[in-house]
């Protein structure tokens, strides 16, 4: 999942990006609200976590924009206001949670956790592709009903290729897709995380095909004859 974080703390900025990483989504944090408002734009992100207190324009103008411009990503909103006419004004522009600095951060990534499962009940938390299950709600996989361990960039490659299968995705795509704008990720680097996904995949008969010049392109599961 890609996250931005729109914080114009540092410190804060960096560790909410350091743990959200560690649980393998990718994120990036912008210092102002006018380019929050860009950025969220030009990329597709899962989530916005959106400070009140910005530069420049504020949270609630950053929230109001992106709600009139068609964005209907979960926005949590962090703030040192802990007036009630705040949090109403705040969740009447379209948030979907509301913290009050400071606060605890195993309660942050609970938020988190719970509005990205709230946004994905549609479709569902669980992708299934044959004797593969990823639940994208408690970050864990499964092939054949046996655990399957991922590494966290392992896990985002192969997120990215389930929700296209049988359709070819280049390596800038994945790259786009997977990294936060200041991580370096280069396309051999997309291809080492290819090659660590068929080597646990391929067995169970998933199979990730090289399109030469163009990327990789997950193929339909078939039952073994």
């Amino acid at each position: 999942m890609r996250i931005l974080i729109v914080e114009d703390d540092p410190s804060l900025a960096a560790g909410l990006t350091q743990i959200l990483q560690g649980e393998g989504h990718a994120v990036d944090a912008m210092k102002t609200g006018e380019r929050a408002v860009l950025a969220a734009e030009r990329e597709a992100f899962d989530l916005v976590i959106l400070d009140v207190g910005l530069p420049g324009i504020d949270g609630f103008e950053v929230l109001r924009r992106l709600r009139s411009g068609g964005k209907q990503m979960p926005v949590l909103v962090l703030t040192a206001r802990d007036q009630l006419e705040d949090r109403v004004h705040g969740l009447d522009l379209g948030a979907d949670d509301y913290m009050v600095k400071p606060f605890a951060m195993p309660e942050l990534t609970a938020r988190v956790r719970a509005l990205m499962r709230r946004s994905q009940a549609r479709t569902g938390p669980k992708i299934v592709h044959g004797p593969l299950t990823l639940d994208t709600v408690a970050r864990r996989a499964f092939l054949g009903g046996e655990p399957l361990e991922l590494a966290a960039r392992e896990w985002a490659v192969l997120e990215v290729l389930l929700a296209k299968v049988e359709k070819i995705v280049s390596k800038d795509a994945i790259i786009q897709a997977v990294a936060g704008w200041g991580e370096e990720l280069t396309p051999n680097a997309i291809e080492v995380y290819v090659s660590r996904l068929r080597a646990k995949l391929e067995p169970a008969g998933i199979h990730i095909r090289t399109v030469r010049g163009f990327g990789y392109m997950l193929e339909e599961y078939q039952e073994p004859k």
